[in-house]
């Protein structure tokens, strides 16, 4: 039969020929469900000054009642329209304070009663927290007076959140601005019962508008409509005694931003034409800058809509774009424009050119450098030193320039010149504090600046902390740790000169506390918080990062975990379950770095396969699964073979250690990783079942490019058809689990990947179950979903690994 037509015929086999079962959520076993249960410790928020610490607390999950309210997806946006904020917005529902070095903790007085908490805002000095309360009707803003450990509401529930976080502090502390609803919104309209005034049409004038696969997207003039009136907005003035002030008049306001001297406000602004074919960021938009008044000033941008854009990752729009303040100066905007017309293909000496434009912003700006990748972002310094950097993802390849922004006739001078995935040369990143302006900027001292590394080595992960001298580029390291029995990360400075630094220090069974460390003293370490374990049931069992190689030589590794109680003397041969990832890489150097610490915490998330160590599973999670395409050559040419390399080079590590038996071994991923079971179980012998959550198995539905695979179907449609599951749907010979959320917003995981996939697998006589998770988008929340999808992961490995029937024989080859 022409294969055309027999994949057409799949496409539309009768959806009468489900085996329909009708089930309530259901829960894994009772050692499942305690780690599920665990509370979580609080997040942590601290002052710059490490005097003052917020602890904001909130539920591990969802309820499916909260992700069943009213949802709105127009433009790329989820909105809740009764409450006016994202409608997957995570709440936190506590706010409590201490000292940074006293044992207090200290309860937050005027809590509103049953809290949703978010949008948590730092006023400039860092004296209070602004933040919002969602109620039943809409969106409050509150503020924290941490000193006082206090709360007040400043505003009721009129602030409109649907574009995201809605409020943005006045520089001097005295108040905010606050998007809020405007009076005058028309009620929306029910495109459920609408009667249609006409077709949607859509036009192609012989442009190449080459776009991704985007969810959630406006499709007829009511979701013009209904996008329009829940974006639209007005800004006001709130001082911290609840008054307002109109400050801009209704508009479709995205973002709001201060200048660093505090007399001009930067507002970006949503315009018509919409577009059925891109989300809101690509709608046409304009920039202005304003005075502390409201008054325009000078409008600085006006960008068209953007549906056509030069093919490939690396392709900008023309005009400026990554437009944003100047840290370290009163009122300086800097931008980016495009010097290859924003086209990747063009070949040019330098890629985009950056500019800055002082108040009172008329005109162009002046060149400040020139960049031989894509312009990233600058980290600001003084008015001689600053410090760029770019990058372009087709070679991996980043640079990092020090230049001075008074003086563009000196050339920029770079600094690091690597790969970005050689996690070994990483030299760091440059440790900023705050400046006059409550910016940040680079830290120095003189001419040293100061960077902070993870530290990856082939020997093990040891964070350090480099002295840089910017004059003579020589190094001196001030700080190495040197643990090998705990992670120590290095998260930021509070004084370099004196050497404190804030630091997170954890183990295997010992949960992530912040400390203060002196770096330039020994065994200077102060503790600031000290969270319990809440998982131990889990504290004695075994981890370690395992090392071995794949059939070419490249160097693989994963974290292994033997199941609680397990006898390592005894060898007792367990199933197994392999969770991984796949990546992409141009080089095997990096390909093969170990980036895996056996000393960070055993933390059982909701999607991790940890938990089945407490049902008599071996698990290897995080297994790598490196995608090399060297030179010419793109990963993706040999993705299936790559695969199958790395999943035989893992199952024989671990069976060479005497800990499984390798004929019951599972495989599971999500997203890309569920692509990659589908994949591994079409063409190897390897696996007893699998598990394959939220992923896409047809590329011809992508066909613009997807993951790292930037050439179109029509470019290579080879790539496209051997990389597709679907399209060998008819190799499928072991038990597959498909799960998925019905409400994927994720570009490319369409929840009719799966229907469809598993469609062709039930209509070729496959072993397989579809499970669409209601309400649930590409990651779960609602604990209802999360214990049914345990409870259906959990049923799948008992009946198909740990008591699969022993006849079975695999080849463990590649097919």
């Amino acid at each position: 039969m022409n294969k055309v037509i027999y994949l057409f015929l799949l496409l539309f086999i009768s959806w009468n020929t489900f085996a329909q079962e009708n089930l309530d959520y259901q829960k894994p076993p009772k050692d499942i469900l305690e780690l599920v249960d665990a509370p979580l410790a609080p997040s942590v928020l601290i002052d710059k000054e490490g005097e003052n610490v917020v602890l904001i607390y909130r539920d591990p999950y969802k309820s499916i009642a909260e992700l069943s309210e009213e949802e709105l997806r127009l433009g790329g946006l989820r909105i809740n329209p009764k409450t006016n904020i994202g409608s997957r917005t995570r709440y936190y529902n506590n706010v409590k304070t201490k000292k940074a070095l006293g044992d207090k903790i200290t309860e937050v007085k005027g809590l509103p009663k049953n809290p949703r908490l978010a949008n948590f805002n730092w006023s400039p000095d860092q004296s209070m927290i602004a933040f919002t309360h969602t109620t039943e009707v809409g969106v409050e803003v509150w503020v924290l007076y941490i000193k006082e450990s206090k709360v007040s509401r400043l505003m009721e529930a009129k602030a409109n959140a649907n574009m995201g976080n809605p409020i943005e502090w006045r520089k001097d502390n005295s108040g905010l601005l606050v998007k809020v609803l405007p009076e005058d919104r028309k009620d929306l309209i029910d495109t459920k019962t609408s009667t249609p005034s006409g077709p949607v049409i859509s036009v192609s004038k012989g442009e190449k508008a080459q776009n991704r696969t985007y969810q959630d997207l406006l499709s007829n003039p009511n979701d013009e409509f209904n996008f329009q009136q829940l974006v639209l907005s007005k800004i006001v003035s709130l001082d911290l005694n609840g008054n307002q002030k109109e400050f801009l008049p209704t508009a479709m306001y995205s973002d709001i931003s201060v200048s660093p001297n505090g007399k001009y406000v930067m507002v970006s602004e949503i315009k018509t034409p919409f577009s059925y074919l891109v989300p809101y960021y690509r709608f046409p938009n304009e920039t202005n800058i304003y005075d502390m008044n409201g008054d325009l000033v000078n409008q600085v941008n006006d960008v068209p809509l953007q549906e056509v854009l030069p093919k490939g990752f690396m392709s900008v729009r023309t005009g400026k774009r990554s437009m944003s303040w100047r840290n370290d100066k009163p009122a300086s905007l800097i931008y980016a424009m495009a010097l290859d017309e924003g086209d990747p293909e063009n070949e040019v000496e330098f890629r985009d050119e950056v500019y800055q434009l002082d108040a009172p912003f008329k005109g162009e700006g002046k060149p400040l450098l020139k960049t031989i990748n894509r312009y990233r972002y600058i980290q600001w310094g003084n008015d001689n030193i600053a410090i760029a950097h770019d990058y372009w993802w087709n070679t991996r390849n980043m640079k990092t320039y020090i230049f001075n922004p008074s003086n563009n006739k000196k050339q920029p001078e770079v600094l690091f010149d690597r790969n970005y995935q050689d996690s070994y040369s990483d030299p760091g990143s440059f440790v900023t504090t705050k400046n006059d302006f409550n910016e940040y900027v680079i830290e120095m001292d003189g001419s040293k600046a100061f960077l902070m590394g993870a530290g990856y080595t082939p020997e093990g992960q040891f964070p350090f902390i480099d002295e840089l001298d910017l004059k003579t580029k020589k190094k001196n390291r001030l700080y190495k740790s040197t643990y090998t029995d705990k992670l120590e990360s290095l998260y930021s400075s509070i004084d370099m000169k004196k050497g404190t630094v804030l630091v997170r220090i954890e183990s295997q069974t010992e949960y992530p506390n912040y400390y203060f460390r002196n770096v330039r003293k020994k065994n200077d370490l102060k503790q600031i918080t000290s969270f319990d374990n809440p998982f131990k049931s889990m504290q004695d069992v075994h981890k370690e990062v395992i090392s071995y190689k794949r059939e070419d030589g490249l160097s693989l590794d994963g974290t292994l975990y033997l199941p609680v109680g397990y006898d390592k003397s005894q060898k007792e041969k367990k199933p197994m379950i392999l969770w991984a990832y796949p990546r992409e890489y141009k080089d095997k150097s990096s390909a093969g770095q170990n980036t895996s610490n056996p000393n960070e915490f055993i933390y059982p998330y909701y999607g991790s396969p940890i938990y089945w160590v407490t049902q008599g599973y071996v698990v290897l999670d995080g297994a790598a699964f490196p995608i090399v395409g060297e030179g010419e050559e793109e990963p993706n040419d040999t993705f299936r073979k790559q695969l199958v390399d790395n999943a035989k080079a893992a199952i024989d590590a671990v069976d060479e250690l005497g800990y499984i038996d390798r004929d019951k071994v599972a495989v599971g991923g999500h997203s890309y990783g569920a692509f990659m079971v589908a994949n591994l179980l079409s063409h190897s012998d390897l696996f007893a079942a699998g598990i394959a959550r939220s992923g896409a198995y047809n590329r011809t539905l992508t066909p613009f490019g997807f993951q790292s695979e930037e050439r179109s179907y029509w470019d290579s449609p080879e790539t496209y058809y051997n990389m597709s599951p679907f399209m060998h749907a008819e190799k499928m010979k072991t038990p597959l689990l498909l799960i998925h959320g019905q409400a994927d917003n994720n570009s490319g995981t369409y929840p009719l990947q799966s229907e469809r996939y598993f469609n062709a697998l039930k209509g070729l006589g496959a072993t397989a179950r579809l499970v669409m998770l209601p309400k649930e988008s590409h990651g779960y929340s609602a604990k209802e979903s999360i214990l049914h999808m345990l409870w259906e992961q959990h049923e799948w490995l008992e009946q198909y690994v740990k008591n699969k029937p022993e006849d079975s024989e695999k080849e463990g080859s590649y097919k």
